[in-house]
């Protein structure tokens, strides 16, 4: 069997938050998986989210030398069989730094248009979301995000396994067992990463 390629990217400003643990845990399971992991984390590396006009796609040439920083990016991404992004959900939505890196890594000629190949075949987007999911679901914000992150992007990459899963209600709103409320959101990002796991 071939070795598994799984990225893991992600984003919070703080290396002790909820997230950062989660992310600790996921990279914990795929390691007892026996994944071959590529961790990115957006903000201890300095990662610059802002595209500028050196990464602005070029309709007119998809083989266009990004600069240095996104080409280095772009082949971690195409050689890894499975993505997984981690992030807190912000305005029902990725953080900035997240969304810029998708702007410029997720570039036309590199993941999609042109012809450079790509093995990537999976995609999953953990958001830890601050609400419930009764708050979620009121408004339809899971369905407006599954479809601007599985559609949108992953969809729009050629990449039809792409799964938006929401860790709801990490402001523990109402929860009485504070540690077993975290535990079982741990709980679920490692069950989401040993599914995808199993998948490929």
């Amino acid at each position: 069997m071939s070795e598994k390629i799984i990225q893991v990217t992600w984003a919070h400003p703080r290396s002790d938050s909820l997230t950062a643990a989660i992310v600790s845990d996921i990279v914990d399971e795929l390691e007892d998986l026996g994944a071959s992991l590529d961790l990115i984390d957006l903000y201890r590396e300095g990662f610059d989210g802002t595209l500028g006009t050196a990464d602005e796609p070029d309709w007119d040439e998809p083989a266009k030398q990004y600069t240095q920083e996104v080409m280095e990016h772009a082949v971690r991404t195409m050689i890894a069989d499975a993505v997984v992004l981690v992030f807190p959900v912000w305005w029902f939505s990725l953080p900035g730094i997240m969304k810029g890196y998708i702007d410029r890594v997720w570039n036309y000629g590199l993941l999609y248009g042109g012809s450079h190949e790509s093995r990537l075949k999976a995609v999953r987007w953990i958001g830890l979301a601050g609400l419930t999911r009764t708050s979620f679901r009121k408004r339809d914000y899971d369905v407006m995000m599954s479809r601007q992150l599985d559609v949108g992007i992953a969809g729009f990459c050629g990449i039809e396994n792409s799964r938006l899963d929401l860790l709801y209600n990490t402001l523990a709103d109402e929860v009485e067992d504070l540690p077993m409320h975290y535990r079982e959101l741990r709980g679920q990002a490692r069950t989401i990463v040993r599914q995808l796991f199993e998948e490929l």
